[in-house]
């Protein structure tokens, strides 16, 4: 089905279409068992796939979650091929059974998605993964499409990322629900501890998007399992307060008008 959504050919396009369509209306009926979709997106080398790799294989092992990763790899300008080596990045996690990990071309669209991923989020909720990871590819502070797409919006950062004028710069950070300063180990610690103070002197000066919630700072390393286990539960608190306000709900309708605006607008383009 995702290669259904995922084709440029009409007719398989049109069969996959229908088929989301089916899974929507279901969803909507249900109202229950929907999965939490969180979006994950930083600069090239920030060690992306290598946290989820980490988070990943906690929440299969430790939380009895059904994990899917939609990992977006970018396309060769000149060719338009991508390598699409998520799986490789994720050895223990493309072993396990309770995970699916789906590498994507990005194809040229711009927002370090695809224009296909919303389609893909739904039949991947769909198929009754409690988890959706979407993973784009290495973005700039102007590419935040994601997160008109999941509930929750995770910005990951390496240590040596600049100073606390780089996290004021408007974009990608006002966007964002919670930031992690990856790769906090080793001699990067001290980096890591002063990165972490930057992006959170940075956030104050920000203006407040919601009012049950403030984006917080972490530092994680991938190599540590118990960071899985901090992240998940500021992911679950999150959760917890934007359901219990209402927000969670209008924000997931919100999406499905952009998502819609944004199927009209693609279809205009391509004829």
């Amino acid at each position: 089905a995702i290669t259904l959504v995922e084709s440029s050919h009409p007719g398989k396009r049109k069969r996959g279409q229908i088929v989301a369509s089916s899974i929507s209306r279901h969803l909507r009926r249900q109202q229950t068992g929907r999965s939490f979709r969180i979006g994950l997106t930083g600069p090239p080398g920030a060690g992306k796939s290598t946290f989820i790799e980490m988070f990943g294989s906690f929440l299969t092992s430790s939380r009895s979650q059904r994990l899917a990763v939609l990992a977006v790899d970018p396309s060769s300008s000149t060719t338009g091929g991508s390598l699409l080596g998520d799986r490789t990045r994720m050895p223990q996690l493309s072993r396990d059974p309770n995970a699916y990990i789906r590498p994507s071309p990005s194809s040229g669209a711009l927002g370090g998605v695809t224009r296909s991923t919303s389609e893909t989020i739904l039949l991947c909720e769909g198929a009754g993964y409690d988890v959706v990871l979407v993973e784009t590819v290495g973005v700039g502070q102007s590419e935040f499409i994601v997160s008109d797409m999941v509930d929750m919006f995770i910005l990951i950062v390496p240590p040596a990322s600049g100073d606390e004028l780089q996290g004021l710069k408007r974009g990608v950070i006002e966007l964002v629900d919670l930031v992690l300063v990856n790769k906090a180990d080793g001699d990067l610690l001290p980096a890591a501890r002063r990165m972490k103070a930057e992006y959170t002197s940075a956030l104050k000066l920000l203006r407040k998007r919601s009012s049950v919630w403030h984006p917080d700072v972490l530092m994680v390393s991938s190599l540590e399992s118990k960071y899985g286990d901090q992240v998940w539960k500021v992911a679950l608190d999150f959760k917890k307060k934007m359901e219990e306000s209402g927000k969670l709900f209008l924000k997931r309708s919100n999406q499905q008008n952009a998502c819609m605006w944004d199927y009209i607008k693609n279809e205009i383009m391509t004829r």
